[in-house]
């Protein structure tokens, strides 16, 4: 059985998955950071300073200075900002990804329509040049 668990992860296709799993864990945390450090301060700006993080909604009435006050009394809340964060999350991961997908498949598509390396002489011309120089 540890043969077979050996040669399972051996096999190029889990150890391919295995650094796309790391490396997709190391490129959501930059496009976290990407939309909390950079885009929601730029929206903020637009929007008067709104915070989407921070927006919330009791479900049970009571008055609460922030989500985090909420939360730490215990209420039920509504964190529809923290939502509206995960969607944006979500879509700019999603455009880079369909953007890398795009240069990688045109990569692929210039590769194929390369010509390949000039072909050598064909047979008549070799036989040409034979005769050509036997007459010499």
């Amino acid at each position: 059985m540890f043969q077979e668990f050996k040669t399972f992860i051996a096999r190029g296709n889990v150890m391919d998955m295995a650094v796309g799993i790391i490396i997709g864990a190391a490129f959501t945390a930059i496009v976290g950071s990407l939309v909390a450090d950079l885009v929601n301060p730029i929206i903020s700006l637009f929007m008067g300073g709104l915070d989407f993080a921070g927006l919330f909604v009791v479900l049970d009435g009571g008055e609460y200075a922030s989500l985090a006050a909420a939360e730490e009394a215990g209420a039920a809340v509504f964190a529809y900002g923290r939502f509206i964060m995960a969607v944006l999350n979500f879509l700019i991961i999603a455009f880079v990804v369909f953007l890398l997908v795009k240069g990688v498949n045109s990569m692929k598509k210039k590769e194929e329509e390369a010509p390949a390396s000039e072909p050598g002489p064909t047979e008549i011309d070799l036989l040409v040049e034979i005769r050509d120089a036997l007459k010499k």
